[in-house]
């Protein structure tokens, strides 16, 4: 199995830290959010990871460059940003066939990865419980099935996910940018077909700068 990192977005919401530096380069203690996640990607054994860049894309570049020279990891430039659905199709080819780990990298989180599944036939996701700044939660999980109600979901998607490239070949996808939830993961969710799962672990979506003093806190209570 092989990994995707999402790593191209501009992170209004953290403003002014993302001013000057891309949101995937903040640290949270002594280790940036990439790092963290890029870590616990090869700690789960899977050794070949394909990162998306754009905002700030060549700082990324170059902390990749100085700080991996002995891992197999690819960066994909996108000239403009695609959104999620759009720079994951544009990496699609490093996929082939096979089912793929994908991972939001503005995640700080102990959610087990190396645990999920490896094959599935279109999606497995990971849902946790919803914090405060998203109380109706996106889904609920139904005999393994991920279910969206339009009214109160259980869940909050985590960003962690499996993806099988099969979906991108048979959605009917709309020209970039285009974000993966809406444009794909809706469409299969809605004809029952995707599985998820419940996470219980620390998880927090560094997305505001209250966000990311919890994740240091959070990091400071670990250490």
């Amino acid at each position: 199995m092989k990994a995707m990192v999402l790593a191209a977005g501009i992170g209004k919401r953290l403003l002014p830290f993302t001013k000057d530096m891309p949101k995937p380069l903040i640290e949270v203690g002594t280790e940036t959010l990439l790092d963290r996640n890029i870590n616990k990607i090869l700690d789960a054994g899977i050794s070949e990871i394909i990162i998306n860049v754009s905002y700030l894309g060549d700082m990324i570049e170059k902390h990749l460059a100085e700080n991996y020279t002995d891992q197999d990891i690819t960066v994909i430039k996108e000239q403009c940003i695609l959104g999620t659905g759009g720079g994951i199709l544009n990496a699609i080819e490093y996929f082939g066939d096979t089912p793929f780990l994908l991972i939001n990298a503005d995640t700080y989180h102990e959610i087990p990865i190396d645990i999920l599944p490896t094959d599935v036939e279109f999606a497995h996701l990971v849902g946790v419980p919803n914090p405060e700044y998203n109380t109706l939660g996106d889904f609920s999980i139904k005999n393994n099935k991920v279910i969206i109600s339009e009214a109160q979901n259980d869940l909050t998607f985590a960003g962690i996910s499996v993806i099988n490239p099969t979906i991108f070949k048979t959605a009917q996808l709309p020209k970039a940018p285009f974000d993966i939830w809406n444009y794909v993961l809706k469409d299969f969710i809605n004809l029952n077909k995707v599985t998820g799962e419940k996470a219980d672990e620390l998880w927090i979506d560094v997305g505001s700068p209250e966000r990311l003093s919890l994740a240091i806190s959070a990091h400071k209570e670990e250490n």
